[in-house]
């Protein structure tokens, strides 16, 4: 006989809102992809969900609403078969055919009846095989999946077969406890933090800006009373149907020489390349760029260094304009630069969270409004996340590449991801398919833009 299930634990404000920004149009997903040039054998990797993930109880809890809100509640018919399959990559098995998978994947919701995450082995890739994953923003922000991914991983092939027994449950985990296995990937994966666009924002310093009545109340002006985004053609009324696309890896030498070169960082470079291709694909478009500024919404962690990694979302936003009306490469790269420092001490994340907070707590009437807002003052949701330094394995088959792409809050349609892993970073890109269509031209366009920063530094080719 099922056990009782328990009656859990409220979702808190910030969770709740990203589950009730759930639309058809705009599904608040996390999606990613981890491609291996080898076959995973299914059996072990069953045997690492039940081991690992499923030793954190929120993956066996599906969420249940009622009027008194919503809660997370265990899953009485929880089965892992019901989360983890298999299924075979189409012909002609390459990039083409797993971006079509993807894409379908993107579009289509979960099933909120069971645990609101899915994972399929897709066999027959280029002789190897690509891990998908999709998960609900409901359960946890990017960093917190990120290390959630790496308490499943392994630092070396010959790890020992997990032990747990399939169906069987996981020894219990406290939803605040511990997300990665202290191992010496995930304590790889937390120095790598400091490559990341979060890592310029110190919570601790945001947190003493926002005790500042004068700087908070600023802040929130500013959000409240920032102008509308201008329209171009990534925003518009959104359809079900999305789209992915990802680079080929750069390597991540080639990224920190070009910033050496030119007196910026990693992720100024990035960023110019990314507002580059962006400019590009508009100009493709047909449209009028000079002068032109469109603002993404760029998500900052904001649990403290020394804070236990939790699962639930704690990061706030800040908009950051990206002068794609810049003509030339290196002025956009200084412009960004000056930007993101202009950012830096502002305690707007805090702010942009405290809102999530009351849109929570609101009736979902007028968190449409407030995501109406935010979506009207942004026109792309952009993030950088560090992965590990070093090579990890899953199931005892290395991982050659990992993507990764976030919802796009605000009834946005473009969303830009960019993950750094091995030494590698790929850069992906989600669009509305009746928005932008073709997202691989601005794939080709990132190429394009790294190049050419690429030739302005030429001590960076040395």
């Amino acid at each position: 006989m099922p056990s009782k299930p328990s009656r859990g634990e409220q979702l808190s404000p910030v969770d709740h809102a990203w589950l009730r920004m759930e639309d058809p149009t705009n599904l608040m997903m996390v999606t990613g992809i981890m491609i291996f040039d080898q076959p995973l054998d299914f059996e072990r990797l069953r045997a690492t969900f039940e081991h690992r993930m499923l030793s954190h109880r929120r993956f066996r809890q599906r969420v249940v609403t009622s009027a008194d809100g919503a809660r997370w509640e265990d899953d009485p018919n929880f089965t892992l078969s019901a989360h983890l399959r298999r299924i075979a990559l189409p012909a002609p098995h390459d990039q083409a055919a797993l971006q079509e998978l993807v894409s379908d994947m993107m579009s289509t919701p979960v099933d909120f009846s069971k645990s609101p995450w899915q994972y399929h082995l897709i066999e027959n890739y280029n002789g190897g095989c690509v891990l998908l994953g999709r998960l609900h923003h409901c359960i946890a922000d990017g960093i917190a999946l990120i290390r959630v991914l790496l308490s499943m991983t392994d630092a070396t092939a010959d790890a020992p077969w997990p032990s747990a027994t399939p169906e069987a449950p996981a020894p219990e985990r406290e939803p605040g406890g511990t997300i990665a296995a202290v191992n010496a990937t995930v304590r790889s994966a937390e120095r790598a933090v400091g490559d990341g666009i979060s890592a310029l924002f110190d919570p601790a310093k945001l947190a003493e800006a926002a005790k500042l009545s004068l700087s908070g109340a600023t802040a929130l002006s500013r959000l409240v009373l920032m102008s509308p985004d201008p329209q171009t053609v990534f925003k518009g009324p959104l359809g079900v149907a999305k789209r992915a696309a990802w680079s080929q890896p750069i390597p991540l030498d080639t990224v920190k020489a070009i910033g050496r070169a030119v007196g910026g960082t990693v992720n100024d470079v990035l960023l110019a390349a990314v507002t580059g291709a962006l400019r590009r694909y508009l100009q493709e478009r047909g449209q009028a760029v000079d002068g032109l500024d469109i603002r993404a919404a760029v998500p900052v962690n904001l649990r403290a260094a020394d804070e236990p990694p939790t699962l639930g979302n704690r990061f706030g936003l800040v908009f950051l304009a990206l002068p794609v009306g810049a003509d030339d490469p290196l002025d956009r790269l200084f412009d960004l630069k000056e930007r993101m420092a202009a950012l830096k001490n502002s305690p707007e994340a805090l702010v942009a969270f405290g809102v999530l907070n009351v849109m929570g707590l609101l009736p979902s009437q007028l968190e449409n409004v407030g995501l109406t807002i935010f979506g009207a003052k942004a026109t792309a949701v952009m993030t950088n996340v560090p992965g590990p330094r070093e090579t990890i394995y899953m199931a005892g088959v290395p991982l050659r590449q990992v993507m990764f792409w976030v919802p796009q809050s605000g009834r946005l349609g473009l969303g830009v991801s960019i993950l750094s892993y091995a030494g590698d970073v790929t850069l992906g890109v989600a669009t509305d398919t009746g928005l932008v269509p073709d997202p691989d031209r601005i794939v080709v366009a990132f190429h394009d833009e790294f190049e050419t920063l690429l030739k302005l530094a030429p001590s960076a080719q040395e």
